[in-house]
């Protein structure tokens, strides 16, 4: 069966390289007992494939399960996959056989396989190295023939060095892995979801089928999608009813959709948790403000040994960068220190220095910087207090600089 009849059987619409790359690996394994790993983020459509494995094998005619590992309740997980004997546990009446028993012959779904529990894992990996498991509550084994096949929206291998996740089952369930790109990497796929959606919903509430005129297909090529085609097709969905025009122009589509992430491009992720833990954007505002002080510290350092002629120079298009990416980060702050920093005085050459931070030309007096702390030292017989206040630095300053050029005091 070739790649445009699997999409056709199981209404899979796109035509990018990154998704026939998924099917063709799909139809390549199918005929196997491979155990398979499905990747990709939430909304792609990861389920649709166990299905293709499923239905283009030899074990078509046998049972198939889809397992939501993430909406068990820990409690019962293990009772949901391998059943479980009657008063094994507090409300279990009577016997129960699990999905693996059900599904022997077939082949099992495992959806979200990360959130198991590690006990449960540790169950999983003696069904795939020899097809056996226990029940709850019984010593008996029993014996299953499933293939599986296992899908995650998350990272596996951060969730093994986070100790969530077994490695051995990565290493199990990992023998072919398959991954599902994002619905921003088929950009070329997005209008034929939105027509495709858009005809579907005109069928079901019998109205006609919306039409995005040329600003709408821009902005609908643009937008991240980080809900990828769930998103869309529920967007799809609510556009369809509450919009009475069916050509869609880019205000309208506008209105639905979220503001903080209208165009594709890089963001910072502010997650503040009780934890008290730093966000990333407070982490980088630090690492800024370290580098405009000990830019600030060189520049004096420079201004007291070499004069004030050396000032004399225009400043790097680096700079301004620099200073437009730090407000960024810190604009009232950054407005209360230049109200500081420009105060007026006679030499407008300096002024100009002092609102710029030299980035780029301090890499270059490293040398330089490294001679003058050495000269100090040696002045001063080694004496750290009086070589800063020599050099117009702090001592805890001074005492960064010698380490960080390994300088002999």
């Amino acid at each position: 069966m070739d790649i445009l009849t699997i999409k056709q059987r199981f209404g899979i619409i796109g035509n990018s390289s990154g998704l026939d790359r998924a099917i063709d690996i799909a139809r390549q394994v199918a005929p196997t007992d491979i155990t398979v790993l499905i990747s990709g983020e939430s909304g792609v459509g990861k389920e649709s494939f166990p299905q293709i494995i499923h239905q283009l094998s030899a074990r078509k005619h046998g049972p198939y399960i889809a397992v939501n590992c993430g909406a068990i309740p820990e409690g019962t997980i293990d009772s949901e996959l391998f059943g479980h004997e009657k008063g094994s546990f507090t409300g279990a009446l009577e016997a129960r056989k699990g999905y693996f028993e059900v599904a022997n012959g077939g082949t099992i779904f495992l959806d979200e396989v990360a959130d198991l529990p590690l006990s449960t894992q540790v169950r999983l990996l003696r069904v795939l190295e020899t097809g056996e498991f226990i029940k709850v509550g019984s010593s008996k084994m029993l014996k299953t023939d499933v293939r599986i096949v296992a899908a995650s929206n998350i990272d596996i291998p951060n969730a093994i060095e986070e100790g969530k996740f077994r490695q051995d089952l990565y290493y199990r369930l990992n023998t072919v892995p398959i991954y599902v790109p994002p619905l921003r990497e088929r950009k070329e796929d997005i209008i034929l979801l939105f027509r495709k959606f858009a005809v579907d919903f005109a069928e079901k509430y019998r109205m006609p089928a919306l039409d995005p005129d040329d600003d709408a297909k821009r902005i609908l090529m643009d937008y991240r999608w980080m809900g990828n085609v769930r998103q869309l097709k529920n967007l799809v969905e609510q556009i369809s009813i509450i919009e009475q025009n069916r050509e869609i122009t880019g205000p309208i589509l506008r209105k639905y959709l979220p503001e903080s992430a209208n165009r594709d491009l890089p963001v910072i992720y502010n997650n503040h948790n009780s934890k008290g833990e730093f966000s990333e954007r407070e982490i980088m505002y630090k690492v800024l403000f370290d580098m405009r002080k000990d830019i600030n510290e060189l520049k004096k350092l420079i201004v007291d040994i070499a004069g004030p002629d050396v000032l004399s120079s225009a400043s790097h298009p680096a700079v301004s960068s620099f200073d437009q990416l730090y407000r960024e980060y810190d604009q009232p702050q950054t407005e209360s220190r230049q109200a500081v920093v420009h105060q007026p005085h006679d030499n407008s050459e300096e002024e100009t220095f002092a609102h710029s931070e030299v980035l780029e030309e301090s890499l270059s007096l490293q040398q330089k910087e490294m001679d003058m702390i050495k000269r100090a030292l040696e002045k001063h017989l080694g004496k750290r207090r009086n070589a800063a206040k020599e050099l117009g630095i702090s001592e805890r300053t001074l005492y960064r600089k010698i380490k960080e050029y390994n300088i002999k005091s």
